[in-house]
């Protein structure tokens, strides 16, 4: 296996592009726009040279790495020849479904299709596919370049073949695969995501304050970051939405999202991407300013 395409060069794309492209492989990047596809080059090229200034990666390295990958914003041009195809477009099921649809009509039967989906059903997925054996979920962390696991989801009807090709690749990414099956959430969000609802209810019954919480979780539970600024991490939007999955899934209460959560999205308050969510990130990108709202 040598050559790969990615679907979508946002934040998880590009990582995964990097990754692959820094572990020797030709990476085929596919997005929708020359645009798109810039930025997550200047992205890649941006994350390259922090590697560089803390010396874990020489400057031929990083050259080599963007010299490896080949954008595309055209996916049948872009899924020629490539042994794997990683789809990492936005977490919305009605398009990841329409994409792996197009995968089927252009893509050989042999090529194994993966999703980089972290809540999505990796079965819901693989019935848009002839062959449905070869899907599978390959749920990488962010960011990328740097998280360790990468979460690996059989479908249904996925082969032992299958996922052992992809856990044997995933090691030679330097990664450590862990094997979980398909349900809502699987492993990482099903446990995750909860918790963060419940700090996101904590605060929006005035128990605490935004730092509060997260300095509660930081210290006294040893997390690198506490759960409101993961969650401006994330990405208030995507937390919504693997909630909602979820929700769907179980049809539990414990995991509808809480109502400051969907308002805060409805607000466009998505966290760092926005520039404000439980944190203003207007003069930095580090969670120092609480967000006035909050204040």
């Amino acid at each position: 296996m040598k050559n790969i395409a990615v679907i979508g060069s946002g934040t998880m794309g590009n990582g995964i592009a990097h990754t692959f492209a820094q572990s020797g492989f030709t990476v085929k990047l596919i997005d929708i726009s020359e645009k798109a596809l810039e930025k997550g080059m200047a992205t890649i090229a941006a994350n390259l040279d922090r590697m560089v200034a803390k010396g874990s990666i020489t400057e031929e390295d990083k050259h080599k790495t963007i010299g490896n990958i080949i954008t595309y914003t055209d996916v049948k041009d872009g899924v020629v020849g490539c042994d794997l195809v990683v789809e990492a477009a936005t977490e919305n099921v009605t398009l990841k479904l329409n994409i792996f649809k197009q995968l089927s009509e252009v893509c050989d039967h042999n090529v194994i299709l993966a999703t980089n989906t972290s809540s999505i059903s990796i079965t819901q997925i693989a019935a848009q596919v002839v062959h449905p054996e070869r899907v599978i979920g390959m749920h990488f962390m962010n960011p990328v370049p740097i998280m360790k696991l990468v979460e690996i989801i059989r479908g249904y009807n996925t082969t032992d073949e299958v996922t052992k090709i992809i856990m044997d690749l995933s090691v030679k990414l330097g990664k450590t695969p862990t094997e979980v099956n398909d349900y809502p959430g699987f492993v990482a969000n099903r446990i995750l995501m909860p918790m963060i609802n419940e700090s996101i209810e904590t605060l929006y019954n005035g128990v605490a304050g935004v730092q509060e919480i997260d300095t509660v979780m930081k210290l006294g539970m040893a997390h690198p970051m506490g759960p409101l600024q993961l969650a401006d991490f994330i990405g208030l939007d995507v937390c919504l939405s693997i909630l909602n999955v979820m929700y769907d899934g179980f049809k539990n209460p414990k995991y509808a999202p809480c109502p400051l959560l969907v308002n805060m999205v409805m607000a466009g308050k998505l966290g760092v991407k926005s520039g404000e969510g439980f944190y203003d990130y207007s003069e930095s990108k580090k969670a120092e300013k609480v967000s006035k709202q909050f204040v």
